[in-house]
This record gives C-alpha cells, sequence and structure tokens, in this order.
C-alpha cells in the first residue's frame, strides 16, 4: 500500500451523510518516508455522485484506476483508518489527479 493507489475499503457503518460500507478510497498518506509498519494510512472516500463541488476531484474510469465509472475524490472526507480496512487494490491514480487532490488538502487545512 502507497500514496496514490486507489483501494476498495471498508468504511464500516456510518453515520448520517458519511461515506460507508465498501467503496473505493484514493490513499494519501502517510507519506513514503514513513515505515510501512504504520498501522493506519489516511484515505479519501470516492463518490460516483456529481455535486460539483471544488472540494471533488474527478477520477477517471481506466484500467489503471481500477474503476468501472466515473469517481470523484471527497477531499472534505479525509479520514485516518485502521490498514485493515483496506479490502482490495483497485489501481492507481494518475499524478495530475493526485496533486489536485493534496492542493485541495492542503488549502481545507490551511498548509
Amino acid at each position: 500500500m502507497s500514496p496514490d493507489e486507489i483501494w476498495l475499503t471498508d468504511f464500516g457503518d456510518p453515520f448520517p451523510g458519511e461515506p460507508a460500507f465498501h467503496r473505493p478510497a484514493l490513499v494519501v498518506g502517510p507519506s513514503r518516508l514513513f515505515p510501512e509498519t504504520m498501522p493506519f494510512v489516511f484515505v479519501v472516500p470516492l463518490t460516483t455522485t456529481r455535486r460539483n463541488l471544488s472540494v471533488h476531484v474527478e477520477i477517471e474510469p481506466l484500467a489503471a484506476t481500477g474503476l468501472h465509472e466515473v469517481s470523484y475524490a471527497q477531499c472534505e472526507w479525509v479520514r485516518s483508518i485502521n490498514r485493515r480496512r483496506l479490502v482490495d487494490r483497485l489501481g492507481i491514480a494518475d499524478p495530475t489527479t493526485t496533486r489536485q487532490v493534496a492542493a485541495i488538502l492542503a488549502t481545507l487545512f490551511g498548509f
């Protein structure tokens, strides 16, 4: 598992409005500078619902991404999860997409 990969992720039971159950997510951290033995990862859930929000980044359904539909990285829902919630590696996002997600996350966190 490394940043930029897209994984089918078990988000479990939700509170109202939260991403839940099994859905793709983009791994955004920790960076490759940290050991792979860290028990957690940072992910951004994906949705197939287009909401036209500036904090969503479109990801195309390509062989490289492993997605079957146009999806949107929901940067406002970034979260830390246990690595065991990563169910199956689907693919990898392209560098342009990951740069867009990183820029939005930096803005959301005030960096």
